[in-house]
């Protein structure tokens, strides 16, 4: 791991004797929304976890044919949200990081830069966990981290539930959740280019960034384009 990426990445694990329970916070954050920072923080409370990685996706494996904002707006973006809760911590890692971006390398690089006392847990949404088992080296994945699959309000979890058990992976998922998953990124942009509000959907740190930089405007190439993120 180079230099860049251990600057990217907060210590922890100092103490031998006790257990330390990281979250890592992978998307594309374009933009990042409450319905992220609900997410990081309910999941926080829920499985105890010391710390929360918000880690911006540098090239991601999943929109190699979509637009996606520069990743500097993003991370930028993510570090004027994160910045009130001291349990968040905005990484750099994955945008410094060449090439395109796979979750088990992330999972990989974290797990060999800190000691064994460290427990990882990865965020993710429940709709996700449907198709986990067709990411990049999934069963790699299972055996690096434990899951935390974020569900709205009455979402049927027994198709994922029955997709990971018969998988033969050691995956690890624990189910919360969190209503403020109505929000996405996609409907943020999508308008901003129609020129409509989105206070209260995101921070307004971040409001005040996508307007001082001119983000998502309508007629900027695939300014309302792109999955939820």
């Amino acid at each position: 791991m180079d230099g860049i990426s251990r600057q990217s990445l907060p210590e922890l694990g100092e103490d031998p004797n006790r257990v330390y329970r990281l979250g890592i916070m992978g998307g594309t954050f374009d933009p990042i929304h409450y319905g992220h920072l609900v997410t990081a923080e309910q999941a926080r409370e829920a499985l105890d976890l010391d710390l929360v990685l918000f880690m911006p996706s540098g090239n991601p494996a999943f929109k190699q044919d979509k637009h996606v904002t520069g990743a500097e707006d993003r991370y930028a973006m993510t570090v004027l949200a994160t910045a009130a809760n001291p349990a968040f911590y905005a990484s750099r890692f994955e945008i410094d990081r060449p090439g395109v971006t796979y979750t088990v390398d992330t999972l990989r690089e974290l797990r060999s830069y800190y000691p064994d006392n460290v427990e990882l847990f990865f965020i993710t949404g429940a709709d996700a966990i449907l198709d986990i088992l067709l990411w990049h080296d999934a069963r790699d994945i299972a055996r690096l981290a434990t899951l935390i699959a974020a569900t709205r309000p009455g979402y049927d979890i027994n198709q994922a539930c029955e997709r990971i058990e018969g998988s033969g992976y050691p995956f690890d998922v624990r189910y919360i959740e969190i209503p403020a998953l109505a929000i996405s990124s996609t409907n943020i942009r999508t308008r901003v280019s129609e020129g409509k509000s989105v206070r209260y959907l995101t921070s307004e740190s971040v409001i005040g960034f996508i307007r001082k930089n001119g983000l998502y405007r309508q007629g900027r190439a695939g300014s309302s384009k792109g999955d939820e993120a």
